[in-house]
């Protein structure tokens, strides 16, 4: 009996684990699903506004390259969502196949109580069993079981209504769980649809940068001189700043303590907007003429909602605030000898010498030719780092 109730208590166990670890999962791709919804409906806001007030067609490819990307992670949420409702149908119907054999066993074994309560329902018959005993141990054993006969057949009688109540429980979770199979396979297929049109419209626009050689490559030299002027501006500022550390001694004062708690918090610092990233750090290549060098990307930009507000993603000191073409205004802030600099605003909060807070406002983002985008760069020293490195994980 102890044997049969561990194993019982093992059982229930591990059905309420698979419960659990089947909410978890669920409540994990809803959450995820609905920010991938979220950076999809902005993407779209983005390009309905970029169709309208911008002529190049690289930033509407780039767009709609990123939604493509926001819905292939979708889809694959969606596949990784069903493989684990299949494990969990799978491991439902054992254990209901499990219940259903118990479920047997038990009342054959009540039914074999019954029968035997039956036999010796006669008391005289108790008497005469006991007294024929060979020793008084059997006579003992004999008039235990009779005394016990009665209490076993009704704990074996709550046993079977208790298996039978989570038989319907685990049979109540199968008919859920092939239910919400069901209703992500469906929206898996409207998402597949989805993205087949904007691969359409991908090669639509891609079929126009094609004719339009001429004029992309205009676009693109102007695109270098504006980074290139960026670039200068960014290493000559750094450059001031670590010069001006520097003590009447010459010994540098740079802020080395909050360096390192700056250091300490890689991969985990806030972003310092939300939306979704459309141009990642480093070396890239046109989508189309893919022999075509794209310039040097020293940091990442972030499509996000209009008006959105931008914050500071660690403590510091605000170095200088700038004026770029094609970068509107930039923040600039000093973290010991790391710095991280918030492009593309159209308004600040902050002024050179603030010392700003960890998620401080200092600015919005401004919306240019139907963009609303933030550029965004983490340097140590005169090094570039790679932002997303940096930010916590999405």
């Amino acid at each position: 009996m102890k044997r049969i109730c561990t194993i019982l208590a093992v059982f229930a166990l591990a059905l309420c684990q698979g419960v659990v670890s089947s909410a978890q999962d669920t409540r994990e791709y809803e959450k995820k699903k609905a920010r991938l919804e979220a950076d999809i409906a902005m993407l779209d806001r983005q390009l309905s506004e970029n169709a309208s007030k911008s002529r190049s067609e690289l930033s509407r490819l780039t767009l709609v390259r990123a939604k493509i990307s926001g819905r292939k992670d979708m889809i694959r949420a969606s596949d990784r969502q069903i493989r684990k409702y299949s494990d969990n149908i799978y491991l439902t119907q054992k254990q209901i196949n499990r219940l259903d054999a118990r479920l047997d066993t038990l009342s054959d074994y009540y039914g074999k109580l019954i029968r035997n309560a039956y036999k010796n329902r006669d008391g005289r018959v108790w008497y005469m069993y006991i007294l024929a005993s060979d020793d008084l141990g059997q006579a003992f054993r004999r008039y235990s079981y009779f005394k016990n006969l009665s209490a076993q057949t009704k704990v074996q009688a709550d046993k079977i209504r208790a298996t039978r109540e989570e038989l319907e429980d685990r049979k109540d979770t199968l008919r859920r769980l092939k239910a919400e199979a069901e209703e992500v396979r469906d929206a898996r297929e409207k998402e597949l649809e989805s993205l087949r049109q904007e691969e359409e419209a991908a090669e639509v626009i891609i079929a126009q940068l094609r004719k339009n050689k001429s004029k992309y490559e205009k676009e693109l030299a102007a695109k270098k001189k504006q980074v290139q002027a960026l670039e200068k501006e960014i290493k000559r500022i750094i450059d001031e700043a670590m010069a001006a550390e520097k003590s009447k001694g010459g010994k540098a004062v740079i802020d080395y303590t909050l360096a390192a708690e700056f250091s300490k918090n890689k991969g985990k610092l806030p972003w310092p907007v939300e939306g979704v990233v459309v141009d990642r750090f480093g070396q890239h290549y046109h989508p189309v003429f893919t022999h075509v060098k794209l310039p040097f990307n020293n940091g990442v930009t972030i499509a996000t909602a209009q008006g959105a507000e931008v914050r500071a993603v660690f403590d510091g000191v605000v170095k200088q605030i700038v004026v770029m073409p094609g970068y509107n205004q930039c923040v600039l802030v000093q973290h010991g000898n790391y710095f991280t600099f918030y492009c593309k605003l159209k308004s600040t909060s902050v002024k050179s010498g603030d010392k700003v807070r960890t998620g401080q406002k200092i600015g919005t983002v401004d919306t240019i030719s139907g963009e609303t985008q933030l550029h965004f760069q983490v340097w140590q020293g005169s090094k570039p780092q790679n932002p997303q490195t940096w930010l916590r994980p999405r």
